[in-house]
């Protein structure tokens, strides 16, 4: 398999959208039509449903792990791996099964940190949770954890590609929290567990 061929192959999982999947198999209503309106798994907890949410959270989460294990399983190396799952992030965040707007990434990103080096992830998920755990604004803790990645990634991996891969990442999870950001600096931002942000 050449690399422009495992790319699109990674997108198109990355595209794959588990929010609305799990939602319908839960009997939900569509994430994008109420809370935040975003087809992720913050939001399908919104709806009640634990359940719904985690599962969301896992496949979301996994799309990015298994496209940089599929690269890294084939013989890619570890720069084209994380490319891989690059390219499933976008899938997420420009799904071409939601005319190119889907989620925010969050989960994918994780995922594809999990399959470079689960360190890197575990760092990015402890800035997660403990972000989370003193403000219950999830925005903020994404915000922490996407400006964390790169740094952690420099001092765990070093490889410059590597950690170019992870600035890119964390400046489009910023850029996906834009109305997030607006609403955190007017304190108008749902916290977790509420009805909307």
């Amino acid at each position: 398999m050449n690399l422009l061929l495992l790319l699109a192959a990674a997108y198109l999982l990355g595209s794959v959208p588990f929010a609305i999947l799990v939602s319908r198999l839960f009997g939900l209503a569509d994430p994008r039509q109420y809370g935040s309106g975003n087809p992720g798994a913050t939001n399908v907890l919104r709806s009640g449903s634990k359940a719904a949410a985690l599962l969301t959270l896992v496949g979301d989460c996994l799309k990015g792990a298994a496209a940089v294990w599929a690269a890294q399983t084939l013989g890619f190396s570890s720069e084209e791996a994380a490319l891989a799952g690059l390219a499933a992030f976008f899938g997420h965040v420009f799904s071409l099964f939601l005319r190119f707007n889907g989620g925010k990434g969050v989960a994918t990103a994780l995922g594809v940190l999990l399959g470079i080096d689960p360190w890197l992830a575990f760092i990015c998920l402890f800035v997660w949770l403990a972000t989370a755990v003193l403000t219950r604004y999830s925005s903020a803790a994404a915000l922490a954890a996407a400006a964390s990645a790169p740094l952690a990634g420099y001092v765990l991996l070093g490889a410059p590609a590597l950690v170019a891969i992870l600035l890119l990442m964390a400046a489009v999870l910023v850029w996906r929290h834009a109305a997030n950001i607006r609403r955190l600096l007017t304190g108008t931002e749902g916290r977790i567990g509420g009805k909307s942000g």
